[in-house]
């Protein structure tokens, strides 16, 4: 068995009305008891007069002086009574409650500590406390199903002596307000069970949800929190208690915060803070102006946004990193397949090579990052490694170098028309010395170079030093446009027998031509 104790705050004094009359009426009964206090001891003025009138006409005769004193007397007698009225009624609340005292809600003015024990003894038998729980669902909890007995103490005597009985007359214009502790025992064991036996806790257990930021299609707003039916059992088990020993018949569950309640609500100030901060994020507005804008806004910054458990905004970079690399994926055009047509009209597939746009990544990440953060506004090209002429499909432009395998010949290409032509001699197609297919760029133009191949290893020597007029190389590897005056004749078959180690061999004066034609950075197209 538990003994548990209640603090009883409503045990006070409240305004006096008619109902406090009985009381009154109690307390005067008690003061006629008091020595002098019946009707029979005090002598009417009537009768006062009778008896100074028999006493002869030389009483009559006293002088003014002696006649001045009897105001004073009378006075003093008045005050005396009312005295004695007034500790009579204080010896009254020695051994009864003062006017306007509760007990539980109950009115216990001019009672006795008896009338409160067996008051309170009666609401123990009788006592239910009713669970109300969500959806209209109530359990009841009885006395006798957990045994609850009420426990004899000085707790209603106690309240009774600190009681200033003398001052007992401001308790009829001031409230007063007294605790009152009442000890009670119940099956500690019963008690459990009922409450594991409780509909909100046998049924099923649903989570809150807080509430928190929500993005609405324009900026994030605090969506309201969604109260779960998952009981906090601690809560619940320590509210049970204490509603049955304060004798209260009904419990709220929600009032009472006996379901594990949301961590924030819509007033909560970090959610709004939460959301305040993440707007400020989506102030930013970056365009990217490739073949269509690119506009980095809203749309996309929210999804990088995130709060944890403490409405501790992320800005998630990783994210925008993530972004960066499908952005350069789909921009980078280095290496990547690409169609031309010839000027006689035929469509080849190129891929390979080392023109094109290619996106500094890393850089513009950091970039972007920076102007979310800033809540910037603009429109600006990527951080590039390297550029190309446009972002159209062809990203070569409309100037370019074009050189086709198959037909052993190549072409000057000045905005979108034919400058200089010619046949060419390309590399033998024997798996080493092939001319590479692809897009690349002219590195530099050199006069006069003496052009040498891989260092022989049984002589330490190159395994052929050729002096050309006009160099004008398109890889790092040695590949090239040059003359070859050894060649005695270009395009038809000739390369497949007479082939170059790699470079586009030229006539003398079409070479000396595109040398003064062209610079670094003119695109070169190689297909077949």
């Amino acid at each position: 068995m538990s003994e548990k104790r209640i603090n009883n705050s409503d045990l006070h004094h409240e305004n006096i009305d008619t109902k406090d009359d009985s009381v009154l009426n109690k307390v005067s009964e008690e003061i006629s008891d008091l020595p002098g206090g019946d009707g029979n001891s005090t002598v009417s003025g009537k009768q006062a007069k009778k008896k100074r009138g028999s006493r002869g006409k030389g009483r009559r005769k006293k002088n003014k002086k002696s006649m001045g004193k009897k105001p004073w007397i009378i006075a003093g007698s008045i005050v005396g009574g009312l005295l004695v009225i007034y500790l009579g009624v204080a010896a009254f609340f020695m051994s009864h409650f003062l006017i306007n005292t509760t007990v539980n809600g109950k009115d216990f003015s001019g009672k006795t500590v008896d009338d409160v024990e067996e008051y309170l003894k009666n609401q123990v038998a009788d006592y239910e406390l009713t669970v109300l729980e969500q959806n209209n669902i109530s359990d009841v909890i009885t006395g006798s199903d957990i045994s609850l007995t009420y426990q004899e103490n000085s707790q209603a005597s106690d309240a009774l002596k600190a009681q200033n009985q003398l001052l007992w007359i401001t308790s009829l214009f001031s409230k007063s307000d007294t605790d009152l502790t009442v000890q009670v025992e119940y099956d500690e064991a019963a008690l459990d069970e009922k409450i594991q036996n409780l509909q909100a806790v046998t049924a099923e257990q649903t989570d809150p949800v807080p509430a928190h930021p929500e993005y609405d299609g324009n900026s994030f707003v605090v969506a309201d929190e969604q109260y779960g039916t998952k009981v906090d059992m601690e809560t619940l088990t320590a509210k049970i208690k204490q509603y049955i020993t304060e004798f209260r018949t009904s419990l709220d569950m929600m009032d009472e915060e006996c379901y594990v309640m949301p961590a924030y609500t819509s007033d909560s100030p970090e959610v709004q803070a939460a959301c305040d901060e993440m707007n400020s994020y989506l102030k930013a507005s970056i365009t990217y102006p490739m073949d269509e804008n690119v506009v980095v806004d809203k749309s996309l910054i929210s999804g990088w946004l995130t709060y944890d458990d403490s409405m501790q905004v992320t800005f998630n970079e990783d994210a925008v990193k993530a972004w960066m690399r499908e952005f350069g994926s789909k921009y980078d055009t280095a290496g990547t397949t690409r169609s031309i047509t010839t000027p006689t009209g035929k469509t080849a597939q190129v891929s390979g090579g080392t023109y094109g746009w290619i996106v500094d990544e890393a850089t513009e990440t950091t970039n972007l990052i920076n102007s979310i953060k800033n809540g910037e506004v603009a429109e600006r090209q990527p951080a590039y490694k390297q550029t190309a002429a446009s972002h159209g499909a062809q990203d070569w432009g409309s100037t370019y170098i074009e050189v086709d395998i198959a037909a052993q010949h190549m072409w000057y290409i000045v905005d979108g028309s034919v400058a200089m032509e010619t046949d060419v001699v390309t590399g033998l197609p024997d798996g080493d010395r092939d001319t590479p297919t692809g897009v690349y760029s002219i590195l530099y133009t050199e006069r006069d170079s003496t052009l040498k191949g891989a260092i022989d290893p049984a002589t330490g020597k190159p395994s052929y030093e050729t002096p050309v007029a006009f160099w004008m190389p398109f890889t790092w590897q040695g590949h090239g446009f040059h003359d070859a005056t050894w060649q005695s004749s270009f395009g038809g078959s000739r390369y497949q027998t007479h082939g170059s180690h790699g470079c586009v061999n030229m006539p003398y004066s079409k070479a000396e031509q595109l040398f003064g034609m062209i610079s670094a950075g003119t695109p070169v197209i190689v297909h077949n």
